[in-house]
Parts: structure tokens; sequence; C-alpha cells
């Protein structure tokens, strides 16, 4: 796992458990949506893996009827930042493929 939920929720300014099973259900697909487009899995020591997540988590979470799609504002730092991941650490991984 990157994200926590709790992580999560703190960086979205949430303090109500009410979508805690939407939230949940979007830290899963920002995960697998990073491992898909890198083929690689981060852990939760990698930063940029994080933000890559809590980034397009909060953007889908804030713009729910686009989910699955990054909105224009934020397109730019997801692709930046996935770029990174992907080339920067496509070397680093250990045998089972975890950064």
């Amino acid at each position: 796992m990157i994200v926590s939920l709790d992580e999560v929720k703190n960086w979205l300014r949430i303090d109500f458990n009410e979508d805690d099973a939407l939230l949940t259900t979007l830290i899963s697909a920002a995960e697998e949506y990073l491992k898909n487009a890198t083929g690689i899995t981060y852990d939760s020591e990698n930063h940029l893996a994080k933000l890559f997540c809590m980034t397009l988590i909060a953007d889908w979470y804030e713009n729910r009827e686009m989910i699955g799609k990054a909105t224009d504002q934020t397109r730019p730092i997801i692709q930046s930042i996935l770029t990174q991941l992907t080339y920067s650490y496509g070397g680093d991984s250990d045998e089972s493929g975890t950064v």
C-alpha cells in the first residue's frame, strides 16, 4: 500500500467517515493505475509515488463526474510525475518488482 486512508483524508481535509468506502476504492484505483502505467509496484517509502496517488485521488474525488480521467489542471502534473516514476525507478526494483 502506497497511501493510507488516514493520509488521504488528511490530504483532502476530510474529518468525517461517510466517504471512507469511496476513498478506499479511489486509493486502490490510483495504486493500480500507477502499477499498470509503470509496470512497477511502489510502496509507501517512495514519496513521489505517494504524491502521485494523493494528487490523482484528490482529482478523482473532487471531480467525481469525470472519474478515471485527470482534469485539465491536474493532467500535466500527473503526466510529469508518472513519467519520472516510469523512467527513474524502472531499474531499481527488487526481485518482487517493489520499489
